[in-house]
């Protein structure tokens, strides 16, 4: 088996139905398979996967996990999965016909350990006056990614979506699986997942790569399209770093960047020092793109805030626990 591609699924039967549709219709890829990973959804899933499985035109498995949350539901696909390369990507995706091949072109030209693709836009309706069409941070939230038409290393500068990535077999070997304690739960926006691993994957000699012909749409609900939701991601964003955090040193605002000795670094409520430093400067940039009349500068700004104010309500509850120790988010549903 020369590819498995692993989706998690939670009470989105629907969407699900439409991305294994768009699935059936990729290009020959050799020898593959398809394993649904649903966790604990209560809606009709089991049934859409089903169905589909009929005229499928591979192997399509369903796969249920009990254990809450994304990064679970991988590392349950991971261990069921046959395929020497394994692709992940969510239930709100519709794929170009030529994804698996262009996977398999990138690992060959590229000499590498896992790869990352592009994430473009499928819109619901007008963009947004305060949402950037050309990337950057608001990208992130709505886990879109595009890095432009050239190959890049990840590391230092560059980080991969979830959405649309594949590793070889034997790279979970080495850096081992996904966090559990990351990843997005009923709930919560957790994320940080993909970093986690990837420092892992660094520390085990492993190699990423961005692979641009690698291309998948993601699916933009209406109701992401909204600053509330945006103030959300950008909190829990700032918890899930913060979590990072706790478990590791690294810069909260940069972690591909982290130079610096934590253990002699000053801090507030257990968050380094500078960091208040740059939320200022963020509110005081914010009030000047406002005045210009640049929306979405302004609001990339606020949303450094809400990072900000996730972090220090994460710091603040890991106070009294020691590095290592594992960590409970609170819920923060409504803003």
């Amino acid at each position: 088996m020369q590819f498995s591609v692993v989706i998690p699924t939670y009470n989105r039967a629907a969407e699900l139905q439409q991305t294994l549709a768009s699935l059936a219709k990729i290009n020959d890829s050799g020898s593959w398979e398809v394993i649904v990973v649903d966790n604990n959804s209560r809606d009709a899933t089991p049934q859409v996967v089903a169905n589909a499985t009929a005229s499928f035109p591979t192997t399509l498995r369903y796969v249920f996990e009990r254990r809450v949350g994304r990064s679970s539901a991988l590392n349950a696909g991971i261990e069921a999965a046959k395929g020497k390369i394994i692709a992940n990507t969510d239930d709100d995706v519709r794929f170009e016909a030529d994804w698996l091949q262009q996977a398999a072109q990138a690992f060959s030209r590229e000499q590498c350990d896992f790869i990352g693709g592009k994430v473009l836009p499928i819109w619901p309706g007008p963009r947004p006056a305060w949402l950037s069409d050309k990337g950057g941070p608001h990208w992130a939230v709505i886990a879109l990614l595009d890095f432009g038409p050239e190959p890049v290393e990840f590391g230092r500068h560059y980080a991969p979506l979830g959405v649309n990535l594949a590793f070889k077999r034997e790279a979970f070997d080495r850096a081992g699986f996904w966090d559990p304690g990351l990843g997005r739960k009923a709930g919560t926006l957790l994320g940080q997942e993909v970093r986690e691993w990837m420092m892992r994957a660094r520390n085990a000699g492993l190699r990423g790569m961005y692979a641009p012909q690698m291309v998948v749409h993601h699916v933009i609900p209406a109701n992401r399209l909204k600053k509330n939701y945006f103030r959300k991601w950008s909190y829990w964003h700032g918890v899930s770093r913060a979590i990072l955090y706790q478990q590791r040193p690294i810069d909260m605002q940069a972690p591909e960047k982290s130079s610096i000795d934590f253990s002699k670094l000053p801090t507030i409520f257990g968050v380094p020092r500078y960091m208040y430093r740059s939320c200022l400067e963020s509110a005081i940039a914010m009030a000047k793109q406002r005045l210009k009349g640049k929306p979405v500068a302004s609001f990339e700004r606020e949303l450094d805030l809400w990072f900000f104010l996730g972090v220090l309500r994460q710091r603040w509850k890991d106070r009294r626990q020691a590095p290592g120790a594992e960590i409970q988010s609170d819920k923060f549903d409504e803003l």
